[in-house]
């Protein structure tokens, strides 16, 4: 039989181992180690998962593995070109060797926070503002090799720089900003004076290819116009030509009362007119004499002498000859198209010619 006392010492030392297991539990989560130390002395990495270590005599110090932010605060610094400007950055980093993030640095991020604070001053202070504005994935590139070859032997490795923000002083950022209104107003007047050059070059092409086309189409009417003038002299003279044959191969065999009879009726047409004056020739005598002869047998009517056929047809020529191949008037409209149609192979519009213009190369 145990005593109550005993009894009672038997909880306490139970209690005691119990709180000592549980007071060494120790679980480490999946994106961080623990640092184990027991007496002063470097033990082992703890990886993730459920440990056990001797309570009171060790320690741990657990090591965030994940990517981690670092915000550079905004601060001023001159360009090699002595214009200042203020600038922040942001430095994405991760560790990677968690023995060295411990013991070869006091606080690494507090560390890395002002090496990139110096970095940034010393890269910025080499290089010009326009160089910083227009190249920023350069200056971010030589700020990621520089501050990753610094942090290596802390077991950090730095994979981003990110410069958030640059702005110059007021004095400097209105320079530039009418530094760029003049660019952009002297690309304005250059895009203007181009503009104006290309419009001038086509309404200068428009207006000579219209002169040509213009002169080419006045050369085609002048050349369609004479070419029916031709053709109209060329059909009435052959008339007339024509007309006077027939006159003479009729006239040959005419009676001198058939003559008379003529003139008679030329007589009448002359009076028939609505003219206030009309001119005799001077041979009328001879025209009255013959018709008082015709009309009252007071002379002798003279003889027509016979008419050689053979001797006149050699003179003259046969009837057929004389009055010639006369072209109809299909022949003629088919003339006509066939000029309207070379017109228009040389690319010339039928508005050319006018209707009078057609009706006159019909009419020849």
């Amino acid at each position: 039989m145990i005593d109550p006392v005993s009894a009672i010492l038997l909880i306490i030392l139970s209690m005691l181992v119990i709180y000592t297991i549980a007071r060494g539990i120790l679980v480490v989560r999946p994106w961080e180690v623990g640092i184990y130390i027991r007496l002063g002395r470097f033990v082992g990495i703890l990886r993730p998962g459920v440990h056990w270590v001797p309570p009171f005599i060790s320690s741990i110090h657990r090591i965030d593995l994940r990517t981690q932010v670092v915000d550079v605060p905004r601060q001023e610094v001159i360009t090699r070109d002595n214009s200042p400007v203020t600038v922040d950055a942001i430095v994405y980093f991760r560790v990677i060797d968690p023995k060295k993030a411990f013991f070869e640095v006091t606080d690494y991020r507090a560390a890395i926070l002002a090496l990139a604070q110096t970095t940034l001053r010393s890269v910025i202070g080499d290089m010009e503002l326009d160089e910083i504005l227009y190249n920023r994935a350069a200056l971010n590139a030589k700020l990621r090799r520089i501050l990753d070859e610094a942090t290596d032997k802390w077991g950090v490795r730095v994979e981003t720089v990110e410069i958030r923000e640059v702005e110059p002083s007021p004095r400097v950022k209105k320079a530039m900003e009418e530094q760029t209104s003049a660019e952009r107003e002297r690309r304005a007047a250059i895009l203007r004076a181009d503009g104006e050059k290309r419009a001038a070059i086509l309404r200068a092409e428009g207006e000579r290819t219209a002169e040509i086309l213009k002169a080419e189409g006045e050369k085609m009417a002048k050349i369609l116009r004479a070419e029916g003038e031709r053709l109209a002299t060329i059909l009435r003279a052959q008339g007339e030509a024509q007309r006077l044959r027939i006159l003479s191969l009729g006239a040959a065999s005419l009676h001198s009362h058939a003559l008379t009879a003529m003139s008679l009726d030329t007589l009448k047409a002359m009076a028939d007119g609505k003219a206030t004056k009309i001119v005799i020739p001077f041979e009328v005598s001879r025209l009255i004499e013959a018709i008082a002869a015709y009309l009252g047998k007071g002379v002798k009517m003279p003889q027509v002498p016979e008419v050689d056929i053979e001797k006149l047809v050699k003179l003259v020529g046969k009837p057929e000859e004389v009055l010639g191949k006369i072209p109809s008037y299909e022949e003629l409209t088919s003339e006509v198209k066939r000029v309207v149609e070379e017109a228009k192979k040389r690319r010339i519009k039928g508005e050319i010619l006018s209707s009078k213009e057609e009706e006159k190369i019909l009419e020849g």
